[in-house]
C-alpha cells in the first residue's frame, strides 16, 4: 500500500498579492526546510479524506472549521525517501489571510505566509511542494476565470470594485472592468442592495451581495 499524506494549500491575499501558507519542518525527511503542512492518513481516526483534512489542520496549524476543497492526487515512487511509494491527497483553502491566527503544532518548527508564485517555483521547498503550490494556485485562478467568485474574501456586502481588486489579487492581474461587470451581469450572479452605499472621497458606489439562490 502506498504511503498516504494529506497536503494543506491555504492560500490567502497579504500585501494585495497570493499568498501560500508554508511550514518549516521539524524532523526529517528535509528538517528546517519549508513545506506545505501535512500529516499521514490515519485508517483508525480518518473516515474521510476532508476529515483527514480537518484534523491535519487542527494538528499542524491550531485551524479549524477550514473550507477544503480536494485539488489533485499526486504519487509516485520517489516522492518521499520513507517509503517506496508515496501519495499525496492535496487540499486547498481561501482564506482571508489577517483572519487566520495559525500556530506551529505538531513536528511544525515555524509558520510563514510566502508569495503563491514564488513558492510555485522555489525548488528549496521540501519534497515536490512547489509543484503542488503551483497547481492548487493554477486551480484557485482558473475558477475565477470561470466567474466562480471569491466572495469568502469579502465582506456581506461589497462593491463592484472591491470584488474586481479582490479577484485581481487572487490572479495576480488586471482585469478590464467593462468586460468583468458584463460578466457578471450576464451572469447574474450577485445583486443590489437597495439603498445601501460606500461612501469614499468619490461618488457613493453601491454595495452588493451574493445572489440568493
Amino acid at each position: 500500500m502506498p504511503f498516504t499524506r494529506i497536503e494543506l494549500v491555504l492560500l490567502g491575499i497579504v500585501g494585495h498579492r497570493l499568498h501560500v501558507l508554508l511550514a518549516r519542518r521539524a524532523e526529517a525527511p528535509y528538517p528546517g526546510r519549508w513545506a506545505l503542512p501535512g500529516g499521514v492518513l490515519r485508517v483508525d481516526l480518518d473516515r474521510s479524506l476532508e476529515e483527514a483534512a480537518a484534523r491535519v489542520a487542527g494538528e499542524r496549524l491550531g485551524l479549524d472549521g477550514l473550507l477544503f476543497r480536494q485539488v489533485a492526487a499526486i504519487g509516485g515512487p520517489t516522492r518521499d525517501p520513507r517509503a517506496p511509494w508515496a501519495l499525496s491527497i492535496v487540499f486547498r483553502a481561501l482564506v482571508v489571510a489577517e483572519a487566520l491566527s495559525p500556530v506551529a503544532g505538531k513536528r511544525v518548527e515555524a509558520l510563514e505566509w510566502r508569495d503563491a508564485d514564488v513558492a510555485s517555483a522555489d525548488e528549496r521547498l521540501a519534497f515536490d511542494h512547489n509543484q503542488l503550490v503551483a497547481q492548487a494556485v493554477m486551480a484557485a485562478r482558473h475558477e475565477i476565470d470561470v466567474l466562480e467568485l471569491p466572495l469568502q474574501l469579502l465582506p456581506t456586502q461589497f462593491t463592484l470594485g472591491e470584488l474586481q481588486a479582490v479577484c485581481e489579487e487572487v490572479l495576480g492581474r488586471p482585469l478590464d472592468k467593462s468586460s468583468f461587470r458584463r460578466r457578471l451581469a450576464d451572469r447574474d450572479l450577485v445583486e443590489p442592495i437597495e439603498g445601501a452605499q460606500r461612501i469614499g472621497p468619490f461618488r457613493p458606489a453601491q454595495l452588493y451581495s451574493r445572489r440568493s439562490s
